[in-house]
């Protein structure tokens, strides 16, 4: 009622000012505003002054956002009423209620104008300043006479460094170093007086603005009118970077209930606020669902779970209908097409291109068949059915190379279609191409709450392919989590982006990440990841709490004899990636301690050629450029793993790694040790062959057939003496040309004794050495944890292979008669150790259940296969769902929200009387783990051990771990793990924490 009683009041003089003020200069005129929105409501006073919001809003956002919150945590604030129970969620929507209640009260009902400064990322009427960091800092140094040599202009220019004097703490955030600088120099102390609706006029004129000296005034009068904490909010408005803890949707709901759903359809907050003016008015249903050129926000796919069978259940199969479809996942940029018949443009049809953050790219790919700036349009006017008359399609815009006839990597896309709107029909240079997945809208009929199996259907009814220009993009149906694995690897083999798994039952979701579309990217899943020890060439400075300190590195390849150009320095290295994911902080500090004062400020205009070349070399570019760069012979090498090796131009030797992370230090190795550019060649095609023969293929059949050649790496040093022994002669020819050492006796399911193992072995062709040894493919068999079996699984470079292996190969071979020689590919089964590179591999020669693809189980096997079929638990509520679903997308894996840390890990802590076990235990929950209190249980990834104990009580714990017959061993791990993980906010790599004997 109060509010419909103010929109009534008429507005004062002032009021009508700012209204002329903020809509009589704009890319519309008022009576343009009017026409388009008769009932467009109108503010009966001034709009607040500037800063009330960062006083009222923004500031108590930042700091609830600091107050410590968790699971089923609530505390006490104290309030104007005294005390009550409230946690920062709560508290954000109060802080921003209150807000919103005084607007409404003192200001009037078009709230457009403040949420267009609380939000600016989200303002599609405003354009893009044309402005980053570096182009204030320049126009703020102009502005107060600050020359580049200067500390407050070095400081500007320079933000990411630390300062040369001053404070390090606003290092790394642009708009604070502002601050430090203003401040000094600032002419006023207090707030000034202008207006929200005042600095929005400002605002539109530096949009406006193109050249610098068009800039400058704007910036001067704001300087003038302004101290200098209004100057640091008004620069992170400019630069869209608020993060003040809430998000648009929050703010969105709280001004209306249907603010959010009118915002999806229309990403317009213009519409939300002239549209939904009374919160107990709701939105008509005419105007809640997509319209024809008007721009909405996309479903989005969810992040994978850690099992492919956890992904199928999410999307409720049933036994009726349990299929589901697997997708390629395109590395290109979201983007929906709409179109419709208009008779006013050239053609007869009229198109209009929006990217998933609403961006208009109409100018680019076209807005109708004749427009001759046009990369798309003018291509596809025969991929449409006679019958449509208007339609909105849902893809991706991806980058093809027309000669080679593959994807090109996203980064080109925006390159190709400019060289396509100026060579349109040049037919060899790589072009835009637009894959299209899903159908919204057709015949004015919106299509969102129809299945995705009948949205596909009508897709294909009114949209035929253009070659190479505009496709359907293709799915392959599946009913089983098995054949996702298969489609997985071959994406990841084509250095494809990764899947998305889409449920055909499911409706069209705006501006949702759920479970009927699940993306599953090679950057989650560990078993493809390689390590690689690599030297330090270059630094960056971070942001945020890294700010002014070195928080990633560029990493790159030794250039050795071979490669080298003969004039080159023998430390020449090429770049060949970043890294700034898995550290911790006595990782950088023991980066720091050994670099520190050896460490060079990059010069563009002279850079260190004879020592580190960048991509773009040949070019003359400066791919990368770091801020700091550092001799290879006063580096660091360190050992990173990462999930694949793609191509990029931006790194010197043309290739890149995908998602690389942190692993350790390699303190024992120098520059000269570190990977070499020959040795990374021979490295990845070796890879690449090995990769072939692992390809994983799923039949119905008995797989006898599929052997597979598992990477087996064995780097010990040790006794290579071979073994004289007398035996009893060769009778098969299994294992001919391999080499074992047998370590010590077996005792399940059968004994057998050390020699008797080494004499079967050599009569059936196997060479039996005393010691492992670096030589290649050598097998290891070990039963039992002796002396050199646990020094082998402390070192965790080589497989253990229990003795079973051997006597299931020799029983194949009985089985295939014929077969001169006939391996079994290592099962989980087989091992006693794993090394974390051949896991997934072995992991791939079993099923789901353990059953193997490539030999006969016995009777008692299978009886135990049987016995291990749990059956699917299904609940309701899901921990670990929601707080996928409450981070959302964009989340940063250098620094991973603590919600997120130990999502995929099903962790058994040991039971102790330790009071710190409930503390360990409540970060792992927290962090999104699953508890498991049976130690007998397969599903356990990490075993922690709470407090220091027994030697014999850790090696008791690992027998039975190792005497479970599970498929795959869990990591034991000290509590450390957990408490280093939780304190730098990124999970670090096990194998740094293992407990041994």
């Amino acid at each position: 009622m109060a509010a419909s009683q103010n929109r009534r009041k008429a507005p004062d003089a002032d009021a009508e000012r700012e209204d002329e003020l903020q809509y009589g200069h704009g890319p519309f005129s008022r009576d343009d505003l009017d026409e388009k929105y008769p009932t467009r409501p109108h503010n009966h006073s001034k709009t607040f002054p500037f800063h009330d919001l960062f006083l009222n809003l923004f500031n108590p956002l930042n700091e609830n956002k600091k107050r410590p919150a968790g699971p089923a945590i609530a505390r006490k604030k104290q309030g104007r009423h005294g005390a009550r129970n409230s946690n920062p969620a709560e508290e954000k929507r109060n802080i921003i209620q209150r807000f919103i209640s005084r607007w409404r009260n003192d200001v009037g009902p078009d709230f457009y104008p403040a949420i267009r400064l609380i939000v600016p990322e989200k303002d599609r009427d405003r354009p893009m300043y044309g402005l980053k960091e570096k182009g204030i800092g320049k126009i703020i140094c102009k502005m107060l006479n600050l020359t580049d040599r200067s500390e407050d202009g070095y400081n500007l220019l320079n933000w990411k460094l630390p300062g040369q004097t001053t404070a390090t703490r606003m290092a790394g955030d642009f708009a604070g170093r502002c601050f430090e600088v203003l401040r000094k120099r600032q002419l006023r102390t207090m707030p000034g007086d202008l207006t929200i609706a005042e600095v929005n006029a400002l605002l539109d004129k530096l949009a406006a603005a193109s050249k610098e000296d068009e800039q400058l005034p704007i910036f001067e009068e704001l300087y003038n009118k302004m101290n200098a904490e209004e100057m640091m909010w008004l620069i992170r408005i400019i630069l869209r970077q608020m993060k003040v803890g809430a998000s648009e949707k929050t703010i969105l709901n709280l001004w209306h209930a249907d603010g959010e759903a009118l915002f999806n359809v229309s990403s317009s907050l213009r519409r939300v606020c002239w549209e939904l003016v009374d919160p107990e008015i709701p939105l008509e249903e005419e105007q809640s669902g997509i319209a024809i050129m008007s721009c909405f926000q996309p479903q989005l796919a969810q992040f994978q779970m850690h099992s492919f069978q956890k992904m199928v259940d999410k999307m409720h199969p049933t036994e009726e209908d349990p299929e589901f479809w697997i997708e390629e996942k395109l590395d290109g940029e979201r983007m929906q097409m709409h179109m419709a018949e208009d008779k006013q443009v050239p053609g007869g049809w009229r198109f209009g291109w929006w990217s998933r953050k609403a961006k208009d790219y109409t100018y680019l790919y076209g807005n109708g068949y004749e427009d001759d700036n046009s990369a798309m349009t003018r291509h596809i006017r025969d991929a449409f059915d006679p019958s449509v008359r208007n339609l909105i399609l849902d893809g991706e815009m991806i980058t093809w190379d027309p000669e080679a006839d593959i994807m090109v990597p996203f980064g080109t896309l925006k390159t190709a279609a400019i060289s396509e709107q100026k060579n349109p029909f040049q037919g060899t240079q790589p072009r835009p191409l637009f894959r299209v997945f899903d159908i919204l809208f057709l015949n004015d009929k919106p299509l969102t709450r129809y299945q995705l199996r009948d949205r596909r259907k009508a897709l294909e009814k009114c949209l035929r392919d253009v070659h190479r220009r505009l496709e359907i993009h293709q799915y392959e149906k599946a009913e089983s989590a098995e054949q996702i694995e298969p489609a997985l690897r071959k994406v990841v083999a084509e250095a494809s982006e990764g899947l998305v798994l889409k449920n055909p039952r499911s409706l069209y979701r705006l501006n949702d990440r759920n479970d009927d579309w699940l993306k599953v990217k090679p950057e989650y899943m560990e078993e493809f990841g390689e390590s690689l020890d690599c030297v330090i060439i270059g630094g960056y400075y971070g942001s945020g709490h890294r700010g002014g300190r070195l928080s990633s590195f560029l990493c790159g390849l030794v250039v050795d004899g071979s490669s080298r150009p003969k004039e080159a320095h023998p430390e020449l290295c090429f770049s060949f990636f970043k890294v700034g994911g898995g550290f911790k902080a006595e990782d950088y500090a023991a980066i720091t301690h050994k670099t520190e004062g050896k460490w060079h400020d990059w010069d563009r205009s002279h850079p260190p050629s004879e020592y580190i070349q960048l991509g773009g070399h040949s070019q003359n570019k400066q791919y990368e450029k770091p801020d700091v760069w550092i001799k290879p012979s006063d580096s660091v090498v360190v050992e990173v793993k990462a999930a694949q090796v793609g191509g990029s131009e931006q790194f010197r030797i043309g290739l890149t790694l995908r998602f690389p992370r942190f692993k350790r230090l390699r303190e024992d190795k120098t520059w000269q040790t570190a990977l070499t550019l020959q040795e990374f060649i021979k490295l990845k095609a070796t890879v690449e062959a090995e990769s072939k023969e692992k390809e994983f293929k799923v039949d119905n059949s008995r797989k006898r057939n599929a052997t597979k050649r598992l990477k087996k790496e064995v780097q010990i040093v040790g006794n290579d003496k071979k073994i004289t022994t007398a035996y009893a002669g060769q009778t098969t020819a299994v294992f001919s040309g391999l080499d074992f050492c047998v370590l010590s006796d077996m005792v399940q399911p059968i004994k057998k004794s050390k020699g008797e193992l080494e004499q079967i072995i050599k009569s059936n062709g196997g060479a039996i050495w005393q010691g492992p040894s670096a030589r290649e493919n050598m097998i290891v068999i070990g039963n039992k944890n002796v002396v050199k079996v646990a020094s082998l699984v402390k070192a965790g470079v080589t497989n253990v292979v229990k003795g079973t292996w051997v006597l299931d190969c020799l029983r194949q071979a009985e089985i295939d008669v014929g077969k001169e020689r006939f391996l079994v590919p290592f099962e989980p089964s087989h091992m006693f150790y794993v090394t974390a590179d051949a896991e997934g591999g072995i992991q791939s020669n079993v099923d789901v259940y353990g059953d193997s693809y490539a030999r006969d189980v016995g009777v008692d096997e299978l009886k135990r296969i049987f016995k291990d079929m749990h059956p699917v638990q299904r609940t309701g509520y899901n921990g670990e769902e929601a707080l996928a679903h409450l981070e959302g997308p964009g989340c940063d894996l250098k620094q991973q929200t603590k919600g997120r840390l130990f999502r995929g890990c099903t962790v058994y802590i040991t039971h102790s009387n330790d009071p710190q076990r409930q503390i360990v235990a409540n970060e792992l929950l927290f962090g999104g783990a699953e508890i498991e209190e049976d130690l007998e249980k397969e599903t356990i990834t990490q075993v922690v051990v709470v407090e220091d104990q027994e030697r014999q009580s850790v090696s008791d714990l690992r027998r039975k771990i190792a005497h479970s017959g599970r498929r795959k061993m869990p990591r034991i791990v000290s509590r450390a793990w957990v408490d280093d993980s939780w304190n730098e906010s990124t999970r670090l790599d096990e194998e740094r924490y293992a407990v041994v004997v």
